[in-house]
């Protein structure tokens, strides 16, 4: 009577590949903590090995400096669509809109210049308020209606490209004025770069002693003065590289210097500020943070608030580097950002992710479109290399996080 018993027991306590060698599921472990402590460092490994290929490829037309300024200016307008998106999945969200609103919002940019001739600053400051104006529409759909965000912003999808196709009549609007073309079209002089370049490492270096300060003030373990300097060598020369490398072709675009300062900003505010904080915490631990006092609802708003005026931003931009509202423009941009997110290791599962993992998701990104088209492979295939790319980076996400 026993022995089916024990036979039973065996079957269901048989031991799995891991447990049959308890090595190899330490070694595993090992492996995935190392991948989710160094992303960065691969992702930035993945864009050496993706840039090698292209100018091996097309001998050597990739990693000129004219070619270079391009790249930088076509991954700009990702960047600040994934700048927002971060935040959004973070928050446990997501927004499917924003290449729509994108091109809503650049139409509307070109028509207050090209048929009503409004000065440039009102221009932006209409577009802008408009964007957050739709970004609070989904907002407040998804917070205080409970809708979801997949649904809203779906529906947000096809509405903004219909009004948009609607106030264009499905045509170009064009041309557009030489102030506002300038803002996706002109250059910094090489002095101004020089001199942001020194104040960005100046404030590194402040940063660094200041945590050096505080830490030693709480009495906890600070690392060895070496290793800081070795930190800031290097970020001294990514930045001395990167100066160098923009100012050999009429030196740093205006979109990437906004896309720069977004990144301190947003930086700032995710590890520096209560705002940022929540939204981390409410993509953490929903339950956890109301039950703390915090405003959910608010917080959600303000995010996808912060989600429309990144795409009024970007609008802006591609209307001025088109110099024209193309009735097109924006088509499948937020899947560009949706990806350049998770590639740059935002979790789908809210909770985690940075802007600058984002910004090396859409460098990554914008490094495939440009070599491709170098290279003139087809439409086709450059949407299933990204699409497959996408897939993989969601597949790393769960294969190296963890469960909650």
């Amino acid at each position: 009577m026993n022995k089916p018993a024990l036979a039973s027991t065996a079957t269901a306590t048989a031991p799995s590949g891991a447990a049959r060698n308890p090595g190899f599921g330490v070694k595993l472990d090992h492996v995935k903590g190392a991948f989710s402590r160094y992303k960065i460092l691969a992702l930035l490994l993945a864009i050496a090995v993706i840039w090698a290929l292209f100018w091996q490829l097309t001998d050597g037309d990739f990693l000129t400096a004219r070619n270079f300024s391009n790249l930088l200016r076509q991954m700009s307008i990702t960047g600040m669509l994934a700048a927002g998106m971060v935040f959004v999945i973070v928050s446990g969200e997501i927004d499917l809109s924003i290449g729509s609103l994108l091109g809503l919002l650049g139409g509307v940019a070109a028509i207050l210049d090209v048929t009503y001739h409004m000065p440039l600053p009102v221009t932006l400051l209409v577009v802008m308020i408009l964007g957050i104006a739709a970004g609070m529409f989904n907002g407040y759909w998804v917070a205080y209606l409970r809708v979801p965000s997949f649904i809203v912003t779906l529906a947000g999808m096809l509405v903004f490209r219909g009004i948009l196709l609607g106030i264009t009549g499905g045509v170009t609007i064009s041309p557009t004025s030489a102030p506002l073309i300038a803002i996706g079209q002109s250059y910094l002089p090489d002095l101004v770069t020089y001199v942001m370049a020194a104040a960005v490492l100046g404030l590194l270096v402040f940063v660094s002693a200041q945590g050096r300060n505080r830490r030693q003030h709480h009495q906890l373990e600070v690392p060895a003065l070496w290793l800081d300097g070795l930190k800031l060598f290097v970020a001294a020369a990514a930045i001395g590289g990167f100066v160098y490398a923009v100012n050999s072709y009429r030196g740093m675009p205006t979109p990437v210097l906004v896309l720069l300062v977004l990144l301190g900003v947003f930086t700032l505010m995710a590890r520096r500020t209560v705002f940022g904080r929540r939204i981390y915490a409410i993509g953490g631990n929903l339950e956890a943070t109301r039950l703390s006092g915090v405003n959910v609802q608010r917080v959600k708003l303000l995010v996808f608030a912060l989600m429309g005026l990144m795409a009024a931003f970007a609008g802006i931009t591609t209307t001025a580097r088109l110099a024209a509202g193309s009735p097109s423009a924006g088509s499948l941009q937020e899947l560009d950002a949706i990806a350049s997110c998770v590639i740059g290791g935002t979790s789908l599962r809210g909770g985690s992710g940075t802007v600058f993992g984002a910004l090396i998701g859409a460098l990554i990104m914008a490094s495939l479109d440009n070599g491709m088209s170098m290279l003139s492979v087809d439409t086709f295939w450059q949407m299933i290399v990204k699409g497959v790319i996408l897939l993989l980076a969601v597949w790393l996400d769960i294969a190296t996080g963890t469960k909650r």
